[in-house]
């Protein structure tokens, strides 16, 4: 049966509010064009979306040709402000940005692993407050987060989960206690981090791919036919639990370090590095910091090393290629288990760590990977290192709120399509749907 005039209306404008959004601002011409309507219909669905204060002209078009210029629009940045927040054991990153996804403020604060649950809750969400302040947005619609942690995938929220500080269980009300009026929502950080690595990262030509992340901890992302696979309870991707060789103990359903986890975190690493003579930076500077650096600098002396055999190697250059020989044992451990179940044809190395070993630890791995399956494997290192979580979370909440106010109830309602289909005050939602 053929649409409705209402419906017609509603399904003209969400395409013309996509394609703003896609390809930027647009004079109505190139809207005729792009969407095939008439001219009328065009001059209607312009006419509707700027009542509803959801497009404005931002310029004009056409100066070098005779005849008026043509008006060019562009949505209206600033008709709701986003947050999003990258949820750390040691801290919290926070970025503030346009209905655009244009950050405005970001900042961080560290949170002392001795802090108390009121004051550590306090700095979290006084933090917010101030960067949102800095950005001009007197309320925020939608806010984004990324933690660690189990994510329910019926529920949405954040579940109790070992290891994690009190702080973090409670972030998530606390944060919607404060901020009423926004929707909150939260996501593992992995998988966050592989929706930015799919988007703006290493993966953009892959739909299907895992994202293994190395940080203070491990983790993983697992993308198939263009969307993220979670399980039944959101566990997909707790590789840090996964048994492997080369352990004291086999992990327990309370504690990973007998798992991946003992082999591939940031401690770890700090450890192999110490077998091999190459020193870390003290503890005060973190052990993720510390991590990074050991890899760093060992990629950096392997690849100063000389292009010929018959040279002398650079000094600890020796010592620096057996210890990324080392790592990327470990790690093939972890990533050929993954392969052999998932076969996901690539697997993108995440995290501060995974970005600090590059291309020449993704070789490495692949390498191994090779030798290990019959499967082809391409091993990739990250773009965009630890910074993919605060993304990802900048990207969903983008997403959830132009999902929103573009939705065909949206469009024009006085309330900024706030109503029935927003979630309620209170509850975080999970991602629902695929990313493209």
């Amino acid at each position: 049966m053929p649409a409705s005039p209402s419906t017609a209306r509603a399904i003209n404008d969400r395409l013309a509010l996509r394609l703003l959004q896609q390809e930027g601002p647009l004079t109505a011409g190139q809207l005729k064009q792009l969407t095939g309507l008439s001219r009328p219909t065009v001059a209607d669905l312009v006419e509707r979306l700027g009542a509803a204060g959801l497009i404005a002209v931002v310029g004009e078009a056409g100066e070098q040709r005779r005849g008026p210029n043509a008006k060019v629009y562009g949505i209206v940045a600033d008709r709701a402000h986003l947050a999003a927040l990258d949820v750390r054991t040691e801290g919290v990153a926070v970025a503030v940005a346009d209905l655009v996804g244009r950050v405005l403020a970001e900042a961080s604060v560290p949170i002392a692993g001795d802090a108390g649950t009121g004051p550590a809750l306090e700095q979290a969400v006084t933090l917010v407050e101030r960067v949102a302040k800095e950005a001009g947005a007197e309320c925020l619609h939608t806010v984004g987060i990324g933690a660690p942690g189990l994510v329910d995938p019926s529920s949405g929220e954040l579940r109790d989960s070992t290891g994690l500080p009190e702080w973090h269980r409670r972030f998530v009300a606390t944060l919607q206690e404060r901020l009423p009026e926004a929707r909150v929502s939260v996501e593992n950080e992995t998988n966050l981090a592989a929706l930015a690595e799919q988007r703006d990262g290493a993966a953009r030509d892959q739909d299907t791919f895992v994202l293994l992340w190395l940080g203070h901890g491990t983790g993983a992302a697992v993308v198939l036919d263009g969307a993220l696979r979670r399980g039944a309870s959101g566990g997909t991707g707790e590789i840090g639990f996964l048994p492997v060789p080369g352990t004291a103990a086999p992990p327990t359903s309370t504690d990973c370090e007998g798992g991946f986890h003992s082999l591939a975190a940031a401690a770890a690493v700090v450890g192999l590095a110490a077998e091999y003579g190459i020193p870390a930076e003290s503890s005060e500077a973190g052990v993720v910091r510390a991590a990074v650096s050991v890899v760093r600098g060992a990629v950096a002396q392997v690849q100063q090393g000389p292009a010929s055999s018959e040279l002398p190697r650079q000094p600890g250059s020796a010592p620096a290629a057996g210890f990324l020989d080392a790592l990327a044992d470990r790690l093939a451990v972890g990533v050929a288990s993954v392969v052999a179940i998932l076969d996901p044809g690539c697997v993108v190395l995440g995290g501060e760590v995974g970005q600090a070993g590059g291309a020449e630890l993704a070789a490495r791995v692949q390498d191994r990977i090779a030798r290990m399956t019959p499967l082809p494997t391409e091993v990739r290192a990250t773009t965009l290192g630890g910074g993919a979580v605060l993304r990802g979370a900048l990207l969903t909440a983008r997403d959830r709120a132009q999902e929103e106010l573009f939705e065909p109830g949206g469009v024009g309602r006085p309330d900024g399509g706030q109503g029935p289909s927003s979630p309620p005050p209170g509850r975080s939602v999970g991602l629902s749907r695929p990313w493209r």
